[in-house]
């Protein structure tokens, strides 16, 4: 059974919101630190990053995973596509995610691993809006 706020679109929305922004101002304070060549903080702020998408996105993905959908799909068999493409959209974060780990490991911050990050930002933001329209807008 999953929790309230995650069957509320209001509540739901703000934390989709909450997550981004988040997401958004750390992978900036990155970039910030990188213009500025402190690398020392700019690979501290990459370590950050990554446990920020771990604990806060993807940390929410799974507790949709483990009940939200799975309360939704029975109760409306007929979004079975639906959860189905939202659930490819939280293994393609975990994927992206996985994919920086291991690319820091050899180049720290390198352009590539800068793509993935704004990458995680792209998928979490269609993410979000297509599982508020298709779930949760009524």
């Amino acid at each position: 059974m999953s929790g309230p706020a995650l069957r509320q679109l209001q509540a739901h929305r703000a934390i989709h919101e909450g997550g981004l922004s988040g997401a958004i101002s750390k992978t900036e304070l990155l970039i910030e630190y990188l213009q500025q060549g402190d690398m020392k903080l700019a690979d501290r702020a990459a370590d950050e990053l990554i446990d920020y998408w771990k604990s806060r996105v993807i940390s929410h993905a799974d507790a949709e995973e483990e009940g939200f959908y799975k309360d939704i799909r029975t109760e409306n068999p007929e979004l079975e596509e639906a959860i189905i493409q939202l659930t490819r959209d939280h293994d393609l974060i975990r994927i992206i995610v996985k994919d920086i780990e291991e690319l820091r490991e050899p180049e720290k911050i390198s352009p590539t691993v800068l793509q993935k990050f704004y990458a995680l930002l792209v998928v979490n933001e269609i993410h979000s809006r297509d599982e508020e329209r298709l779930l949760l807008e009524k």
